[in-house]
């Protein structure tokens, strides 16, 4: 386990050790969907859920992005 400071809401945030590797993958630059595997596809939308990532749907393609 992993914690994790939330700069958005100053909240300490634990996350798995498997959400803070795919977490490490981003950067500035957002990531699309198609480009992850099914695995972290899923681990995506949990952190998503945990206001880690941004989902954003243009024109119907998924990408995600590190909320700063």
């Amino acid at each position: 386990m992993k914690i994790l400071e939330l700069t958005k809401n100053k909240l300490f945030m634990p996350l798995t050790n498997e959400e803070y590797s795919l977490l490490e993958k981003f950067s500035n630059d957002p990531i699309s969907k198609v480009d992850l595997t099914e695995r972290e596809q899923i681990i995506a939308n949990q952190l998503t859920v945990k206001d880690v990532l941004v989902r954003i749907n243009e024109n119907g393609k998924i990408t995600y992005k590190k909320i700063k």
